[in-house]
């Protein structure tokens, strides 16, 4: 006579004027998705001029790094030659470490200049973002 309360359906009873439809709780509602949505763009927002400021601050480094390598292939240039700054220049540093870029790129640090006399130098690398780094003795 009474049936199985397993087998029961809910059924509601206001699902757009149809009695008896039944009712399907399952999925995210319209103001949910767009909370999540809301919530990553947010995220978005904070993270992307983190990201434009970590790559600006990687080509700054590059700079450095070329110019350190340039003061210590200028110190070989003087170890070599008796003491004396005065042969240092872009194309010499080249010639003593190859891997100093002596040509101007939008893409890569560069040495841009270098000088020498008889007992003081400068080095000068320059980012891709256009600044540069001077390294004088």
């Amino acid at each position: 006579m009474f049936a199985d309360p397993s087998q029961l359906v809910r059924r509601d009873k206001s699902a757009a004027g149809r009695p008896g439809r039944v009712r399907d709780e399952s999925g995210f509602t319209l103001i949910e998705l767009l909370v999540v949505v809301l919530v990553i763009g947010i995220l978005a927002a904070i993270a992307i001029p983190m990201f434009l400021n970590d790559s600006g601050r990687a080509k700054d480094a590059q700079a450095k790094e070329l110019a350190r390598t340039a003061q210590t292939s200028a110190e070989t240039i003087s170890t070599e030659n008796s003491g004396t700054y005065a042969l240092v220049s872009p194309p010499e540093l080249n010639r003593v470490e190859q891997t100093i870029p002596i040509v101007a790129s939008t893409s890569e640090a560069y040495l841009s200049a270098a000088s020498g006399t008889q007992d003081e130098y400068s080095v000068t690398a320059t980012a891709p973002n256009g600044d540069e780094l001077t390294i004088k003795k």
